[in-house]
């Protein structure tokens, strides 16, 4: 058995020396809290002690009064209308342009989307053509290589771009697309077969 007595580093203290000791310590530290607390004590008597001044009301909120605007029905102009006033040929311009811009609004929101729609133009690839006596499909593959066959009608790309013609090259397409200011104007597109 070994003796661990001689090779402890510390000398051995009786029990009352190390209570002592202990005691010793604690009278040092309380000496140096009690100190701290009566700063503490004297400060928050002297802040209580000072009179408390009065809190100013908050301001009466304003009630909202609600405006309506009526204008259109005397006769007055949209405010939401831009501050062009053009000319007689202008606005007849702009009647025939709106009921462009109603057609295709009109067609974007009522045809059913169709699975090449979610793919952008761009990553679709023309691989080849299937023709009988009557008709004539483009084959097209998707960037997952999925092949899908496609006819005039159909629609591919995310601008409602419509088949229009179908040839052994290349498939020509009409779409739909709305510039910066709301827009909407029609621009030819096209998918040429893919020489891989």
């Amino acid at each position: 058995m070994i003796n661990t007595e001689k090779n402890h580093p510390f000398p051995k203290l009786s029990s009352l020396t190390g209570y002592g000791l202990m005691m010793l310590c604690f009278a040092l530290l309380s000496g140096c809290f009690s100190a701290d607390l009566e700063e503490l004590q004297a400060y928050a008597d002297e802040t209580l002690a000072k009179k408390g001044s009065a809190v100013e009301p908050l301001p009466p909120i304003k009630a909202y009064v609600r405006y309506l605007y009526q204008g259109e029905s005397a006769g007055l102009r949209d405010p939401f209308d831009p501050f062009f006033f053009g000319n007689t040929e202008m606005d007849a311009a702009d009647s025939i342009d709106k009921s462009t811009q109603n057609k295709y609004i009109n067609e974007v929101l009522t045809h059913n989307r169709e699975e090449l729609e979610y793919h952008e133009l761009d990553s679709l690839r023309m691989v080849g053509i299937v023709e009988n006596s009557k008709e004539m499909w483009g084959i097209i593959r998707d960037q997952d290589g999925v092949v899908y066959r496609v006819a005039e009608g159909n629609y591919l790309g995310r601008n409602y771009g419509k088949i229009k013609n179908i040839r052994e090259r290349e498939i020509l397409l009409r779409e739909i697309v709305q510039d910066s200011n709301g827009r909407w104007s029609e621009r030819a597109a096209s998918i040429s077969l893919s020489e891989e």
